[in-house]
């Protein structure tokens, strides 16, 4: 049973235990269940980081610019230069005319989900929270991975995905396997480099304890931008691979930090 009003009242008093709660209900065999705490923990989750502060939108933008440096032109800024050399009986020029043409994005973002390992409800809350930070974030250019072993593509960064549908997929994620950090960087970089963001971060979300063959130090250093998301308990590792990688990090000691986490990060830029 799910009684949404109460687990409204609960968010209101504890929500980290409460989101928690929630994102370990998702995973119930009960289908009726699963589905209506899936639904009712991806509501609260874009409620809660669409209240928090604002925040720059990442879709391009139209501007003016001078039709010789391309887009589309526009008659209502061009006709002043059209009269001009009229009356001088010559073309316009092309560059005294005005074209109309998208700007990129300001931002694009990675977010890396690490899904090594156990993914209990305060993990996957976290997780859920922050991909949606992430859409809020760049609406327009922005990817969700997870990895253990593998990587997992939950939205890649050209994909026109609700963000309903996104925390729902990080929702459903289940821990297993060894950390692949290494692999997992290299697979957000390939990510950000399909962007036409003039700003590309790569979000890891993660404590950083990569189990497998590979140093992700030299990786890590390659990134352009690194930010690094890690439970406030057994942060350690995280921060040494920040140290060593020349990335910024920040530890949470609840779900409910992600969203404010992540934004103070990006502005420490």
């Amino acid at each position: 049973m799910l009684d949404v009003k109460a687990a409204e009242d609960a968010m209101a008093a504890d929500p980290d235990a409460t989101l928690a709660l929630l994102a370990e209900m998702s995973k119930a065999t009960d289908e009726k269940l699963r589905a209506l705490a899936r639904s009712l923990a991806g509501r609260i989750v874009l409620d809660r980081v669409r209240t928090g502060p604002p925040k720059a939108r990442g879709i391009g933008k139209l501007r003016s610019v001078p039709a010789d440096r391309g887009g589309d032109l526009d008659l209502d800024a061009s006709l002043p230069a059209v009269v001009d050399a009229r009356a001088l009986r010559r073309p316009p020029n092309l560059g005294d005319l005005t074209s109309r043409t998208w700007s990129k994005p300001e931002l694009a973002l990675c977010l890396l989900v690490d899904a090594s390992g156990s993914m209990g409800g305060e993990r996957l809350a976290a997780a859920a929270l922050t991909a949606a930070a992430c859409a809020l974030r760049a609406p327009g250019e922005y990817a969700v991975l997870s990895f253990a072993r593998e990587v997992q593509v939950l939205k890649a960064i050209d994909a026109a995905v609700a963000p309903q549908q996104v925390v729902d997929a990080v929702l459903g994620l289940r821990g297993h396997g060894v950390t692949a950090l290494a692999s997992a960087l290299r697979a957000a970089g390939e990510q950000l480099e399909r962007s036409r963001a003039a700003r590309r971060v790569v979000v890891l979300l993660s404590d950083c304890r990569a189990t497998d063959d590979e140093d992700p130090v030299a990786t890590a250093a390659r990134v352009p931008e690194l930010v690094i998301l890690a439970p406030a308990e057994g942060c350690e590792q995280a921060a040494d691979l920040a140290a060593r990688a020349g990335a910024r990090w920040a530890p949470m000691t609840g779900s409910s930090d992600a969203p404010a986490a992540l934004l103070a990060l990006l502005e420490r830029s």
